[in-house]
Formats: structure tokens, sequence, C-alpha cells
């Protein structure tokens, strides 16, 4: 029998959690997202994409600035639902929505919890240099992604991966996960585990003053800081071209052979020194540009000379 469902998530990374649990025959009486939000050259109000996607669906959506007022309160508990999904919502719950549902509220978090609590675990994990990361299906409980895990599925960290490859692989392995987690709950058999106490982290939204390159770090750690922002906001250095200093942001990037004063060009294929070692940079952006392949980059910009 299918479960009655309410989803609450707000950005891409929770549209395929929301298609999979509609897949699987479970029931979503309501979509819950943050209000539009101005975006775009115009600055006009734009749905999120959970908003687009379950209007596309037929689906009734909702978006509450928040939980504060008793009549939304009142309306979530109205809802009836078996459980509640929350992917990114983007809202710390109250105690009385979480309780609302007869089974709770099941989040999917994009980390191997304890590590990486918080709001950005795929880009901290990445600029950490760690080599594995995880996603999990965790029963809601008041706290800061503090609940008992459900399911697990581990990630291997590369340092090739970057945080919009590795957002979208976890995307997908979170909506399988979460439909084996529904379909547990259907049949009794899900349980939950304490998380550890030891090697909590925290996951503080970037900053966009820390897209800046340092070369003065090691040429790893210089890697892992670009992909970690890859491709937004994108890690960018300065560079001087035709007579100004421009803004050029790097995508990807590799550990190179080399060294120098950090932050000098060592050669003519765009490799830079760090503080040890050198990167050669992949992919970059210019300015109100496409993003560009190095050689393609190199044909209309003049590396100064090393």
């Amino acid at each position: 029998m299918a479960l009655r469902l309410i989803f609450m998530g707000t950005p891409e990374f929770s549209v395929p959690v929301l298609d999979a649990i509609l897949k699987a025959g479970h029931t979503v009486v309501a979509v819950y997202s943050q209000p539009p939000r101005p975006a775009g050259r115009g600055m006009a109000e734009q749905p999120s994409p959970v908003h687009r996607f379950a209007l596309d669906q037929g689906l009734t959506v909702l978006t509450p600035l928040n939980f504060k007022a008793e009549e939304d309160r009142a309306a979530f508990s109205a809802h009836d639902a078996d459980a509640a999904v929350v992917v990114a919502y983007g809202l710390i719950l109250p105690e009385a929505v979480l309780a609302a549902p007869r089974h709770g509220c099941f989040n999917v978090h994009a980390s191997k919890l304890p590590r990486w609590r918080g709001a950005a675990p795929i880009q901290r994990a990445i600029m950490s240099g760690d080599t594995e990361t995880a996603v999990m299906v965790m029963r809601m409980e008041r706290g800061l992604d503090t609940g008992p895990v459900c399911l697990t599925r581990t990630i291997a960290i590369t340092p090739e991966t970057t945080a919009g490859a590795l957002h979208d692989v976890l995307s997908d392995a979170g909506a399988r996960l979460m439909v084996d987690a529904l379909a547990g709950l259907e049949a009794g058999t899900l349980t939950a585990a304490p998380q550890a106490t030891d090697g909590v982290t925290y996951a503080a939204k970037i900053d966009k003053a820390e897209a800046k390159i340092d070369f003065a770090h090691d040429a790893a750690a210089v890697v892992a800081h670009i992909h970690g922002l890859s491709p937004f906001p994108g890690a960018w250095f300065e560079v001087a071209h035709g007579g100004k200093v421009e803004r050029v942001k790097v995508l990807r990037a590799v550990t190179a052979a080399g060294g120098g004063d950090p932050g000098n060009f060592l050669d003519d294929q765009l490799t830079i020194a760090c503080g040890r070692g050198a990167i050669r940079l992949v992919e970059v952006q210019r300015a109100g540009k496409r993003p560009a392949m190095a050689d393609e980059f190199l044909r209309g910009f003049a590396i100064p000379a090393p």
C-alpha cells in the first residue's frame, strides 16, 4: 500500500528524490518549498526547481516563509501524512512540524554523518580533501542533522571530482536510497542507528570571499579548493590582459610538476606555481564568457611570459 507523504525541498538536488517517490507509487499530498525569490537579469520572482517540477506533476505546492504562524503548523498537520520527506528544504523545522506525520520526517543528507552537518556538505568534503562521502537517509529530530541514520550509500571522491559532478551523483543515489527507506517504512522493517558522537564537523555555507584562489597553499589543496567550488560560485584568480586586470574562474585543474613564486605562470600552458608544487588549468571561464578548455582559452588570451 502506498504511503501518504509530504515532500519538502527547494533546489535542483531535491527534484530526483521527489520524482523517484512519485514513480514508486507513493501519494504526495503536498509539496513545500521556499517562496519564489528574485532571480535573473530582470530580478523577477522565480519559483524554485522543486516548485516548478511539482506544478508540472499537478501537485499542490505551499511556500510558507517559515512555520512560526499557528495556521501554517495546523495546515501541515491537516495533511494527515504517514511521513514527510525532506531534501534541502532550507529551514530548520520546529518540533510541531517534525512530530506531525505519523512516522515522522525523513531527510536525505549529502555527507557521511556526523561529518559535514549543515548547509554545504558537498563543497566542504571536496575542499577539505576527503576521499569519500556518502548520502544518508536520516530520521529527523530537533537539531541540525543530528538524527539517527536509517540507510547509507558511500561515494568515492577522486582528485578529479567537482562539486557539480558529485552533486548529481549524490542526488540520484539519494533518490534511490529514499525509495528503499520508504519501502522499509511501509513494511515495518526500517531501523535507525544513532550517529557517532565523535568526528562531528559543520559544513558552513560558502562565502563568496572564499572563492579567490590562494596559490600559497600546496598544489593538491588548491585543486581541491577549485573543484569544491566548481561550477558555482567558481574559484577565481586575476591576471593582467589587454592593459587591465581580468578575473578568470577555474572550473577544473590538475596538479603538475614545477615550482616557483606562488601565483606565477610557469609556462604558456596555464601551469601556475603554488606554495608547494604547481597546478595546470584544464577548464576556465572568463567573465561574461562560456566555459572553455585550456587550449581554446589560450587562443584568445595571451599568458604573461614566465
